[in-house]
């Protein structure tokens, strides 16, 4: 029997997969078949490992090269990578989402086409397209519930008011469901997200807190938001490209940004995860890498890149079936 190379060991489903890779200061190259990054350490070169069957997405941060015999196999593993700035973020070029973001997906002819089929047969609907980010805030929401109200955080130190929690959920799921269009329905949005902030200082006792622009924190929960936000891109992102919709296809977010789709995608798990773990982080007084550890952690116990695959192909076929 032949022995298997790398590159054959694609039967892990996308769904299924456990990492997401920060790296830098590293070469990431092929080395006896198996895709490694190296670091130097004095005059010896260290080779480390990169399970490419069982990886999502590779962010390559400062001080990083890739070969092109990685690019190879890392694309043969259906692995998105994207180029970053320290600590992940932001995420530089623009080749598939905007100026910001850099996601050099992999090449395949074979990627299904039924979701794509169903997305169009929507998309160019306004009603349909409004009714379709109506169902991504209402899973958003859904989410957020089951998550914040879990043992692990509780045990973590962020014990959320439940009645306040069950206030504010079912009053956003009613704002949602009655806006009349995408104005509107950002407006609620952002309403929401507020108060969800609002409600996680509350319950770390953080203090003061304004969610500033990207890159003009200062404070640690804000650069956190930013840090942790861009690995549930970099899902969002993995998403779009397993079911093979194309990022500019967006319901909610798309007037504004090329690749609104992987932000619509990337909302369904931000609040749920990414947010309580940075209010955390800052509060513990975390480093990057403890943080992004918590949060990789968290995306994984809660399976969020399943829900958000399982969340687009439901709407998907529930829309389309609308324009029927």
């Amino acid at each position: 029997m032949d022995d298997l190379g790398p590159s054959d060991l694609k039967s892990i489903l996308h769904s299924k997969r456990a990492n997401i890779y920060y790296l830098e200061h590293c070469r990431v190259l092929v080395n006896g078949g198996r895709v490694e990054y190296v670091t130097d350490e004095g005059k010896r070169s260290l080779y480390w490992n990169i399970p490419i069957a069982n990886t999502t997405t590779v962010l390559l941060g400062t001080g990083t090269s890739v070969t092109q015999a990685a690019m190879r196999e890392l694309a043969k593993a259906g692995v998105l990578v994207g180029f970053c700035g320290g600590g992940g973020t932001p995420l530089f070029s623009a080749n598939e989402i905007d100026i910001e973001v850099a996601w050099f997906s992999p090449q395949s002819e074979y990627r299904p086409t039924e979701y794509l089929q169903a997305w169009v047969r929507f998309w160019f609907n306004d009603d349909l397209r409004l009714a379709a980010a109506k169902a991504f805030q209402l899973q958003r929401a859904l989410r957020i519930s089951q998550q914040w109200q879990h043992r692990t955080l509780r045990e973590a130190g962020f014990a959320v008011d439940a009645q306040r929690l069950d206030d504010l959920l079912p009053r956003s799921r009613q704002q949602f469901e009655q806006a009349p269009d995408n104005p509107s329905l950002l407006t609620a949005e952002a309403r929401l997200t507020k108060a969800l902030f609002k409600l996680a200082v509350d319950t770390v006792g953080y203090g003061e807190f304004t969610r500033a622009k990207r890159g003009s924190g200062t404070d640690p929960a804000n650069r956190f938001l930013d840090h942790g936000n861009y690995l549930a891109y970099g899902l969002g992102a993995t998403t779009s490209w397993v079911l093979g919709i194309p990022h500019g296809l967006a319901v909610l977010h798309g007037k504004t940004r090329r690749g609104g789709l992987v932000f619509d995608v990337a909302d369904l798990v931000k609040d749920a995860c990414i947010l309580p773990q940075a209010f955390l982080s800052a509060m513990r007084g975390d480093d990057e890498q403890s943080f992004r550890r918590g949060c990789i952690e968290a995306l994984t116990r809660s399976e969020s890149l399943d829900f958000m695959i399982d969340t687009l192909k439901q709407v998907a076929i529930d829309t389309a079936a609308l324009a029927a």
